[in-house]
Formats: C-alpha cells, structure tokens, sequence
C-alpha cells in the first residue's frame, strides 16, 4: 500500500543585533516548522512521524539537529543561505527525506511537498487518515468491515499493532508464507489489496476474521517475531 500526503514548511526569519563574520550579511535568527497538509490544504500537526533530523550546513557546530515534537521546530541564527535536507522518520528505520532551501528573500515562506508513504503500518494508516482518505476508504465494503472491527480492537486478545511491524520484519519466504495464508483463510469481510505491477500486497489486519489473526499470531510466536 501506498498513501499520498503532502507536508508544509513554515520558515520564518529575522535581523538580529549581533555581530556577523561577513559584513554585508547581516546576523539572522530563523526557524523552519513542519506541518502536514489535508485535502484542503489546511495543516495538521505532523504526528504520523516520531522523529524528524534536520541535516544542516556542515560549518553549524551541530549540523544535524534532532526533534521528536511537532511541529518539530529547528530554530538557530546565522548570515547565510544553504539547502538543507530533512529526515522525517516513521519508525526508527523507515524515513522520507525531502530537501528545503533556506532563504532570507522573505521574512515567512511556505514550501509544500509532496511525500509517499510505502506499506505503512496499521497505526499509521489510522494517523494518515486524519489527513484523508487511505487506501480502500471509499469502497463500501471496506467501510464496513472498518466500523465492524472498531469493536474487534477493543475486544481482542491480539496486539494488532506488534502484528502488523512483526509482519515487516519477516524474511520474504516466511512474509510469503503469512500472505498465501491470509488468501486462503480469508472471508469475504477482509479487506486485501493485491498491486500484481508494484509487487505489492497489504491487507487491513482489523478485517481478517479471528481464525486468520490466530493463525499469523502463533506463527509469529513460532519465528519469534512478537512474545505473548
């Protein structure tokens, strides 16, 4: 699966009273915010990621600067302009990078990109969803195995969310394995997206009916992928 957003940064700037090494480049006091944008185009605060690195100029004396808060607010002085890039990580592994160019031409600039997120987790699914519609979300049946499993979660033995990053760890025999089960003790309630072009193959875990979710769970206890 793969979800489509696009993220706002928010750079404003300032003339400071300090002293520059280069005297036609007055001292600046900056700061560049992150945002996601919805449908509308209206921001959000960036939740679906738990880190973001912001990767400086190397003369900073700390050119890669690290926050975990939105809206992840990088603030610092400086006369010169530079193009920085931006690591904005899901999980500690996976991360989207984009490049933003610090300028002092305007005292506050937007810069909308757009970012892909590939085979998020169902955690995440469920923050991009804030933000639009993901997936199956206007396919009636999937509408209504989502409300259905609302309660599932509630009620349920299985941590869907170990599930679903066990499932990305997994060897691509042991990942094929966990795919021909889900095709073969699926109902006609699961909710599945097979893209034979991209290679690509998701399932929305809260839909697979509780034989199903056992059967993935004790053979992730087996490969020693989640503990109970």
């Amino acid at each position: 699966m793969q979800i489509e957003r696009k993220v706002r940064l928010v750079t404003e700037w300032k003339n400071i009273p300090k002293e520059s090494p280069v005297p036609d480049f007055p001292m600046k006091s900056w700061n560049v915010k992150l945002y996601m944008l919805d449908q509308e185009g209206n921001k959000h605060p960036a939740t679906c990621f738990n880190k973001v690195v912001y990767n400086l100029h190397p003369s900073f004396e700390n050119p890669h600067q690290t926050f975990h808060e939105a809206p992840f607010t990088c603030t610092n002085e400086g006369w010169g302009e530079f193009e920085m890039s931006i690591d904005m990580y899901t999980t500690e592994k996976n991360k989207i990078t984009i490049f933003h160019d610090l300028n002092f031409q305007s005292a506050e600039y937007l810069n909308d990109q757009p970012v892909v997120f590939k085979n998020p987790s169902q955690a995440l699914v469920q923050v991009l969803r804030e933000t639009g519609p993901v997936g199956s979300d206007d396919d009636p049946k999937a509408n209504k195995a989502r409300k259905a499993a609302d309660n599932k979660k509630r009620k349920s033995a299985f941590d869907y969310e170990k599930i679903g990053d066990a499932l990305l760890k997994l060897s691509e025999d042991d990942l094929l394995h966990v795919i021909q089960m889900i095709h073969d003790h699926k109902n006609d309630d699961t909710v599945t997206n097979n893209d034979i072009e991209r290679g690509e193959f998701s399932v929305d875990l809260f839909t697979m009916p509780d034989h199903l979710t056992k059967m993935i769970w004790d053979f992730l206890l087996e490969q020693k992928m989640v503990t109970a």
